[in-house]
């Protein structure tokens, strides 16, 4: 498994911190403290264990203002649709959520920032399904207000495109510049513990030549999660094969023309030779093991897109995740990402073309 599986004959290596743009300072960093690991208070979960810690004081006294349902199987629009909507109560018991889930993130942030790498950080985006919401975006943008009237010069946004789309799009800034000579797109995967995503991704270079106005032209979605009996590993990388050609098909019928690279957004830590070491527990079989590499399987599965060899790259997906946010970052030298989804994915990137302020 040690061959360089990204391309033959070439020096390009998965999950490199010499990306094409950025330096990668740190990725997949798992801080714990005596309760386990910090970024388990910023997920999905934690979020909706706060509601239910509000609705169970509020029931104490009298009626649930938000009925019987659990509270975990709120969707985020019905969240939201109680913070505009709801009576004074409900909406109040989503914003006592929010409140608390922002101070938690505060203080997350502040961890991170005293890491080695990503000291001096001064501006952080948040992606990961929790943005994709208003309830998501308030907490977010409270937790800004908390670190930045605590002193801290930080910016703390949502990511600008959609959680889904970001995964996707920042794969282009995976590829080595030449990739993009004659060719107006490429192929995108974004591998979660719910949902394996691809798409076709166009680089739309004459509008922008930094890659800024890269959009989703076709995507396809399956939800692995939602099988029953769980897939294996190997139907799940069928699965994401026949995704991956039904995407050629239709670029081909497009007349677009489809670079011959993959790039891929994967959890955990990823080798040089894109074994993945650790953090695929929530992936469909075992994606640890050092006789299984993905990209290996994509290449052998799809040799050729048009008249050149495969070449498929993978890193982390909050690695990804963060890279389409890059034109946003043009003016700092050090930023990061959050993912907040079922666990807390991070990166912090420093930019190889500093701004003219930085010295």
């Amino acid at each position: 498994m040690g061959t360089d599986t990204a391309t033959r004959g070439s020096s390009l290596s998965h999950a490199s911190n010499d990306l094409p743009s950025v330096t990668l300072d740190d990725y997949n960093i798992e801080l714990k403290n005596g309760e386990g690991f910090i970024g388990d208070r910023v997920s999905k979960k934690a979020f909706r264990d706060l509601v239910e810690d509000w609705r169970e004081k509020l029931r104490k006294l009298g009626p649930d203002p938000l009925g019987t349902k659990p509270s975990h199987d709120f969707s985020k629009r019905r969240l939201d649709d109680l913070l505009i909507d709801g009576t004074p109560l409900a909406a109040g018991v989503v914003f006592g959520a929010i409140e608390e889930f922002a101070q938690e993130l505060a203080t997350v942030v502040r961890r991170f920032l005293r890491q080695k790498g990503w000291r001096d950080t001064q501006s952080i985006v948040v992606g990961g399904g929790f943005s994709d919401s208003l309830a998501g975006r308030l907490a977010i943008d409270r937790a800004s207000v908390i670190l930045r009237a605590g002193g801290l010069n930080l910016n703390l946004e949502p990511i600008r495109h959609h959680p889904d789309e970001a995964g996707l799009i920042g794969a282009v800034h995976l590829a080595p510049s030449w990739i993009f000579s004659g060719y107006d797109s490429l192929l995108a995967v974004d591998i979660g513990g719910s949902n394996i995503r691809a798409g076709v991704v166009t680089t739309n270079l004459k509008k922008a030549a930094d890659l800024s106005r890269a959009e989703i032209w076709r995507s396809e979605l399956w939800r692995h999660r939602d099988e029953d009996p769980a897939p294996s590993r190997d139907e799940a990388v069928d699965r994401l094969i026949a995704m991956l050609n039904d995407l050629i098909s239709r670029a081909e019928r497009s007349r677009l023309k489809l670079a011959p690279f993959i790039g891929v957004g994967c959890p955990g830590v990823i080798a040089a030779d894109g074994t993945i070491e650790r953090g695929g527990q929530n992936l469909p079989g075992d994606w640890e093991s050092s006789r299984f590499n993905l990209a290996e399987r994509l290449v052998e599965a799809i040799p050729t897109i048009g008249d050149h060899d495969t070449m498929v790259l993978m890193h982390n997906d909050a690695v990804v995740q963060g890279l389409s946010a890059m034109s946003d970052m043009t003016g700092v030298a050090r930023w990061g990402v959050l993912t907040i989804g079922t666990g807390l994915g991070n990166a912090r990137f420093t930019n190889r073309r500093l701004p003219d302020t930085v010295h």
